[in-house]
């Protein structure tokens, strides 16, 4: 069984086009790596629109949704805020591993608010807007992803 996967970019400026994403094929990239099927890359602007398109490919029911942007201090960074209420449970150590690897590149990395947790049967986690960010997230989650969904779907091999 082929296990898909979404990804939603919050950028209010690459959704109204100022500029390219750059992250969204990144992640691509790793979920294919990884063997899943991608759904489109949702690119929505900062805000709402972010629990909209969570909510959205969530009601698809894939393993895994990815989310990058918007987990700064920044006025209109509420990704963290749109994500948390459809959390049924957080994984607050991915989280931690994640902020830590960062850390290793650049102080501000502890800045980020992002959630990693489930929803359902997914796994939802929220990566920086950098791809740099995205790739030392990813990084971190290499060695997890593959029991993650095990676990999510019933397999409790060890």
């Amino acid at each position: 069984m082929t296990r898909r996967a979404g990804i939603v970019i919050a950028s209010t400026r690459a959704a109204t086009g100022i500029y390219q994403d750059r992250s969204a094929p990144v992640i691509e990239d790793w979920l294919v790596e990884h063997g899943f099927e991608v759904i489109p890359a949702a690119v929505v602007p900062d805000g709402r629109p972010v629990g909209a398109a969570l909510r959205a490919l969530l009601a698809l029911s894939p393993a895994v949704v990815v989310t990058s942007g918007g987990t700064g201090l920044n006025p209109d960074d509420a990704t963290p805020e749109e994500t948390l209420p459809l959390l049924d449970r957080e994984i607050p150590g991915v989280m931690e591993a994640i902020r830590r690897a960062g850390a290793h590149k650049t102080p501000l990395a502890a800045l980020s608010r992002g959630h990693a947790g489930v929803s359902g049967t997914t796994f939802v986690v929220n990566l920086p807007g950098s791809p740099s960010g995205v790739m030392d997230g990813l990084a971190v989650l290499d060695p997890l992803i593959g029991h993650l969904c095990d676990q999510l779907e019933g397999v409790h091999g060890h």
